[in-house]
């Protein structure tokens, strides 16, 4: 009788621990950012998101993107991001390089976005990384990115 309690005093002690251990690997969701080609949307979590330098979110800018989109050309671009990005102001980076100044806004479209231009002679790329970064506007503090993969149809 004592090693059958035994048995079930060490079982339910290994479930809760199991349970604690299953509970201490969550995360708590970072916000949310979505892009929108046509009838196309993708949306992602941060790649990074705690205070940030400037090296730091440019690095984290660099990073692979986990989601794509197909970008057809002339296509009106929109971006939507939680009102907690908007709050803080977010901005555009193109392969780890900043693109846009600062809104703070929850959604902005850019109309016939053309992000695969060519100058003559040159061929063009097959795709970019785009990233949502949060930043305040003029401070060289960030607070995250969300990388995005957009892929040209016609490269």
């Amino acid at each position: 009788m004592t090693s059958q309690r035994s048995r079930r005093a060490a079982a339910t002690l290994g479930a809760v621990s199991a349970g604690l251990l299953v509970l201490s690997a969550c995360d708590k969701p970072t916000p949310m950012a979505t892009v929108t080609f046509g009838t196309d949307s993708v949306s992602t979590e941060a790649e990074c998101y705690e205070t940030l330098s400037a090296e730091q979110a440019a690095k984290c800018a660099r990073e692979k993107p986990s989601k794509s989109i197909d970008v057809p050309q002339g296509e009106t671009l929109r971006i939507g991001v939680d009102p907690e990005i908007a709050e803080t102001g977010w901005a555009l980076w193109i392969n780890g390089e900043p693109a846009t100044d600062t809104f703070k806004k929850t959604y902005w479209a850019f109309q016939n976005a053309d992000l695969f231009a060519t100058q003559p002679g040159q061929t063009a790329q097959k795709s970019l990384t785009v990233s949502v970064v949060e930043q305040k506007k003029g401070s060289t503090q960030y607070k995250g990115v969300w990388n995005f993969k957009f892929e040209n149809p016609d490269a």
